[in-house]
C-alpha cells in the first residue's frame, strides 16, 4: 500500500514539471475540464445508471452547458433521441445451475462459479443439454477459421475461452468476437446456450469484482433484431477459478487450456463429459433513456453538409453493492472526463471561434455500459444521413492520471484518421502507439465501433504509458481498483496538464477532420475497409 502511494505521489511531482512544458503549447488548463467532471460525477447524479433520474440529470446539466456554448439542437425532439430498451434482471433465489455427470448433479454455484448473462430471456422451462467445449469459439471466414466447422452442436451448450489464436490480426480478432458475430454462429450452428470461461490473462477486474454486482439490471435494445444472442436460450459467464469442474471427465484440464490460451496458441475441440442443467428467473420491464445531440454547424456552404461525430458515452452503472461502505459508482474517468471534454471543446469554440467548414455533431450516447446500445441505435438511426457522416472521433475513459507522453490510438493502421492523429500528437511532443493489448479488445469495446460498422472512419484515444513503465505500473493500479469501482469518483489523482493537452489533441484533430479538402479514408489493408465498400 505504501508502495503504490509513493508512484502515485512521483506522478504528480511529475505531472507538475510536465505541466510547465505543456502549458504553450495548447488552449486549455484541465481546469475547466475537471469543473464538468465535478458535476457529471457528483453524488447527486448518483452514477448515471441508464433511464435512471441521476442521468437524466445529468443530462439536463449537459444541455444547458451545450446551449451556452451556442450549440444547436440535431435530437429527435430538441436534443434529445429517445432509445427504448428491455431491461433483464436475474432473481437468482429462483434460479439454479448443475452440472450433471451419469446422472450425479454437482451444483454450479451461482457468484462464486458463475453468473446468468441477461443477453437472453430464458424459457420458463429451462435448458439441459450436453456440453462441447470449442476452443476460442470463433467463426473468421477470412482466415478459414472455424470453431464450429464438423462439430454436431445443434440442441447443444458450446463452452470457449475468451481470446484468439495469434495469427488472427488484432482488428479481425476484436471484430470476431462481438456479440453480433458470435450470436450468428451460434444460430447457424443451431446451439441453443453458451458458458463463456474468462481467460485469465485477459481480466480487467478480478472475478470478485466482475460478480458482485452480476444481479444488477441489464439491458438490451427492445427491437428483437438488435438482439446479439437472439434465439439462444442460455448465457453464462464462468469463473476461471472454478472452470476444471466443466472439464472433469473429458481427458483435459483447464489448467492445460488456459496456459495455451495465454500464449493464443490453438486450442483442441472436443465433447465434454457433463451436461447443464439450469433455469433463471428473469424478470423484465420496458424502460427509456435518451441519446443527446447537438450541431456546430459549419460555413462552407457545401461541405456544411458532412459531419464529423465528437462522441463519448455520459451513462454508468448507478448504485450496487457496496465497496468499502461506498455504493455509488461514480464513474469520473468512465465516463465522466469524455462527456466533460465534450463540453469543454464545445466552450472553447465559442469562447474562441475556429473556422469549421464541415458541421460537428457532439453526440452523448447512453447505455454504453449495457454493451454500446445507445450509440448502435443512433448509428442505426441515425438524426442525419449515415452517409453524411465522414468521421467518429470517440473520448471513452481517456484516463489523465499520468503525464501525457504516450497516446494511445484505436484504429490507428486502420483509417487516415490514425495518421493524423500520429502526426498531429507529435507536433506537440506526444508519442502516438497502437493498441499494445490485443486480448482486451478495446476497439470493440466502445462506442466509436457502432460507426465503424455503418463504414465511417473511426478514432478513439486516451493518455497511455509505456509498457513496464512506472506510468504502466500506475495505470494497472488503477484498473485493478477503481475501474468499475466506486471509488472511480473525484478524490482521485488527476493531472490537469495532461488532460488540457490530450483536449488539444483532440481539438486539433476535430478542426483539421472538419476542414480537410477530403473526407478521412480506410487504409487499403484495413479489414474496416468493407463496411463503407458495402455501403452500409
Amino acid at each position: 500500500m505504501l508502495d503504490r502511494k509513493f508512484v502515485l505521489i512521483g506522478a504528480l511531482t511529475l505531472a507538475l514539471t510536465a505541466g510547465a512544458e505543456q502549458t504553450s503549447t495548447t488552449r486549455f488548463d484541465g481546469s475547466s475540464w475537471w469543473s464538468y467532471v465535478k458535476v457529471l460525477a457528483d453524488d447527486n447524479m448518483e452514477g448515471r445508471e441508464t433511464g435512471s433520474d441521476g442521468l437524466r440529470r445529468a443530462e439536463a446539466y449537459t444541455i444547458e452547458q451545450l446551449k451556452k456554448s451556442g450549440l444547436e439542437p440535431a435530437g429527435e425532439k430538441g436534443f434529445y433521441q429517445t432509445v427504448k430498451f428491455d431491461q433483464r434482471q436475474v432473481d437468482e433465489t429462483k434460479s439454479f445451475a448443475a452440472l450433471v455427470h451419469d446422472g450425479n448433479m454437482v451444483p454450479i454455484v451461482l457468484g462464486e462459479d458463475a453468473y446468468f448473462s441477461t443477453a437472453v430471456d430464458m424459457p420458463s422451462t429451462g435448458v439441459a443439454a450436453p456440453l462441447v467445449f470449442i476452443g476460442y469459439g470463433l467463426k473468421v471466414p477470412e482466415k478459414n477459421d472455424d470453431d464450429y466447422a464438423g462439430l454436431d452442436l445443434k440442441g447443444k451448450v458450446v463452452v470457449y475461452i475468451g481470446g484468439s489464436p495469434a495469427d488472427l490480426p488484432a482488428p479481425l480478432s476484436a471484430h470476431s468476437q462481438t456479440g453480433a458475430e458470435r450470436g450468428k454462429a451460434l444460430r447457424a450452428a443451431g446451439a441453443v446456450g453458451v458458458i463463456r470461461i474468462f481467460n485469465p490473462a485477459a481480466m480487467d477486474l478480478p472475478w470478485t469484482r466482475i460478480s458482485l454486482n452480476r444481479t444488477a439490471p441489464a439491458m438490451q435494445l427492445a427491437d428483437p433484431k438488435m438482439q446479439d444472442f437472439a434465439g439462444t436460450k442460455v448465457v453464462l459467464g464462468f469463473n476461471p477459478e472454478h472452470a476444471e469442474k466443466l472439464f472433469e471427465g473429458s481427458g483435459h484440464t483447464f489448467a492445460e487450456l488456459a496456459a495455451l490460451a495465454k500464449d493464443r496458441k490453438p486450442l483442441p475441440r472436443f465433447p465434454l463429459a457433463v451436461s447443464l442443467k439450469a433455469h433463471a428467473a428473469i424478470d423484465s420491464k420496458t424502460i427509456e433513456s435518451d441519446n443527446i445531440i447537438a450541431k456546430l454547424s459549419g460555413s462552407d456552404p457545401s461541405l456544411k453538409n458532412e459531419y464529423v461525430v465528437l462522441s463519448a458515452h455520459i451513462d454508468h452503472i448507478g448504485i450496487g453493492a457496496p465497496i468499502n461502505g461506498d455504493k455509488i459508482y461514480n464513474g469520473a474517468m468512465d465516463n465522466g472526463s469524455g462527456s466533460a471534454l465534450l463540453i469543454d471543446i464545445a466552450a472553447q469554440l465559442k469562447a474562441h471561434p475556429e473556422k469549421l467548414r464541415r458541421s460537428v455533431l457532439f453526440v452523448f450516447v447512453t447505455a454504453e455500459e449495457k454493451g454500446l446500445l445507445g450509440s448502435r441505435y443512433f448509428a442505426a438511426h441515425p438524426t442525419v444521413d449515415i452517409h453524411s457522416i465522414v468521421a467518429d472521433i470517440n473520448t471513452d475513459m481517456f484516463l489523465p492520471i499520468v503525464p501525457l507522453k504516450t497516446l494511445l490510438v484505436l484504429g490507428i493502421d486502420e483509417s487516415t484518421l490514425g495518421a493524423r492523429a500520429t502526426a498531429i500528437a507529435k507536433s506537440v511532443g506526444v508519442h502516438a502507439i497502437p493498441d499494445p493489448m490485443p486480448l482486451r479488445n478495446i476497439f470493440i469495446r466502445s462506442d466509436q465501433y457502432n460507426f465503424i460498422l455503418h463504414g465511417v472512419p473511426s478514432v478513439m484515444m486516451s493518455v497511455w504509458a509505456e509498457p513496464g513503465s512506472p506510468e504502466d505500473k500506475i495505470f494497472e493500479t488503477w484498473l485493478s481498483t477503481r475501474y468499475h469501482a466506486p471509488s472511480d469518483d473525484l478524490n482521485q489523482p488527476v493531472d490537469l496538464q495532461g488532460a488540457a493537452l490530450f483536449e488539444e489533441i483532440v481539438l486539433r484533430l476535430l478542426v483539421d477532420t472538419t476542414n480537410s479538402d477530403t473526407r478521412p479514408r480506410w487504409n487499403n489493408d484495413s479489414f474496416f475497409r468493407r463496411y463503407a465498400t458495402a455501403g452500409n
